[in-house]
């Protein structure tokens, strides 16, 4: 699941020490440090810095040697301000930058080992509503701060080691107008380029490839787990991430899966951030007999309780099904991936959705898996099998079903998903039903 506009606590996926400073700074070592010091007098990191030339398309280049760590990172809100200091081993080659639609920004870095403490969740109350951290791609990552109101970006300050300190890096955020924002919010043009460039060597890479080698009887499952990386989904109320959930449920029915004699493919099998394109394209490349997308909720609701899986739907749905839609199909922006003039990815393959057999097999999958999961754990008591325009599940030649393990908003249901046991027994329903799938004739079969 994607960030939640309603609730403050999604905070806690990002792993960064905030400190509520006061305005004259006088608990922040940083202010301390910088009072005895001229900042104009300081090397000034450039804003935008371009990168070094490369031949072709390339998705992000791999630092030889250890990557810098980022060891912490403080957010101040002052009177004037609200700044964030980074502290690094290394010095790092940094940018940041605004973005609209939804008011965010963006530090763009090379790839760091980021070894944070768990904070104290913030107010959000200041100008910073909540934010994330991780691996973007390889050679690359980014820390992308959400705003609750407009505020322009300074040029990166770099502090050279000192005082038991290492390099720092400080960010001041200044309100600003809303027409001053927009007029200075976008992509820089360079990083926009490489952007461009990875996805086209990505597809490029998916179109090279020949389909895997099918084993005579052999069915091939891709597994997705949600989210990953610098986005990691819902946090739980015993601070539980989802993206280590889908992954942890992931790896597990991989290996029943693959027990049972079944080809499995997983879109990650780490904790990496893939967009959600990719992902279809992982389906559609290695030629899935089934996509499993797994995943975990939240609601408003502490009370909410339960599993339930979503199929595709032609846009008719509940309020609370577009809602998860939303927040699903924005996983890409969240992370920082530039959108701007791609067409709606959903909308087009629904129009001319003319393969009802996909969508007959999503049906019977979901049907069957709510039978055997129920035998293991709670469903959600209201419509546990529920559809939506989910970008993830729109492939139009692979049956594909989101399963959402449970909320984890839920105290009770958050306890029991971070147990190997009940994802031991979970893993265990999905693969029976995976089983009874390709056992036994589809509907569209016997009506022949």
């Amino acid at each position: 699941m994607a960030l939640r506009p309603y609730s403050v606590c999604c905070m806690a996926a990002a792993l960064v020490s905030l400190v509520a400073l006061r305005a004259d700074g006088a608990n922040d070592a940083i202010s301390k440090l910088m009072r005895g010091q001229d900042a104009r007098n300081l090397p000034v990191a450039p804003a935008k810095p371009l990168p070094q030339p490369v031949a072709g398309p390339t998705i992000g280049a791999t630092r030889p040697g250890p990557l810098p760590i980022v060891m912490s990172a403080r957010i101040g809100e002052h009177d004037d301000r609200t700044r964030l200091v980074i502290e690094l081993s290394d010095p790092v080659n940094l940018r940041a930058f605004a973005l609209a639609n939804p008011d965010r920004v963006v530090i763009d870095m090379p790839e760091v080992s980021w070894r944070l403490g768990a904070p104290p969740r913030p107010t959000g109350f200041g100008v910073v509503k909540s934010y994330r951290y991780g691996q973007f791609r390889a050679g690359n990552s980014r820390m992308v701060i959400d705003l609750n109101s407009s505020a322009s970006v300074s040029d990166s300050l770099v502090l050279p080691p000192s005082a038991g300190f290492g390099y720092r890096v400080v960010i001041d955020l200044f309100p600003t107008t809303r027409p001053k924002f927009d007029a200075k919010a976008g992509w820089p043009a360079d990083l926009k380029k490489r952007e461009s460039d990875a996805e086209k060597l990505a597809a490029m890479i998916a179109a090279q490839q020949a389909p895997p080698a099918r084993a005579a009887g052999k069915k091939i499952i891709v597994l997705d787990p949600g989210h990953g990386g610098l986005d990691s989904g819902t946090v739980g109320v015993n601070g539980l991430m989802e993206k280590d959930l889908a992954l942890a449920e992931g790896l597990k029915l991989a290996r029943k899966l693959r027990r049972r004699g079944y080809t499995v493919f997983m879109t990650r099998e780490n904790d990496v951030f893939i967009p959600l394109r990719q992902r279809v394209a992982m389906g559609r490349a290695n030629k899935a007999d089934l996509f499993i997308a797994l995943h975990a909720d939240s609601h408003p609701d502490p009370n909410t309780t339960g599993t339930s899986i979503y199929t595709l739907n032609d846009g008719r749905s509940d309020r609370e099904a577009s809602a998860l839609a939303r927040r699903e199909n924005q996983s890409d922006v969240i992370a920082g991936v530039d959108l701007s003039g791609d067409n709606n990815p959903v909308a087009p393959i629904l129009i001319g959705l003319a393969q009802r057999d996909t969508r007959n097999k999503s049906s019977e999958f979901a049907t069957t898996a709510l039978k055997t999961m129920s035998q293991v754990t709670d469903l959600l008591a209201r419509s546990p099998h529920r559809s939506a325009s989910l970008a993830v599940l729109v492939a139009p030649d692979v049956p594909a079903v989101l399963i959402e393990l449970g909320y984890l908003s839920n105290r009770g249901d958050a306890t029991r998903m971070n147990t190997d046991s009940w994802r031991t027994r979970v893993a265990g329903a999905i693969a029976d039903a995976v089983d009874a799938q390709f056992t036994r004739p589809s509907a569209v079969q016997m009506a022949r």
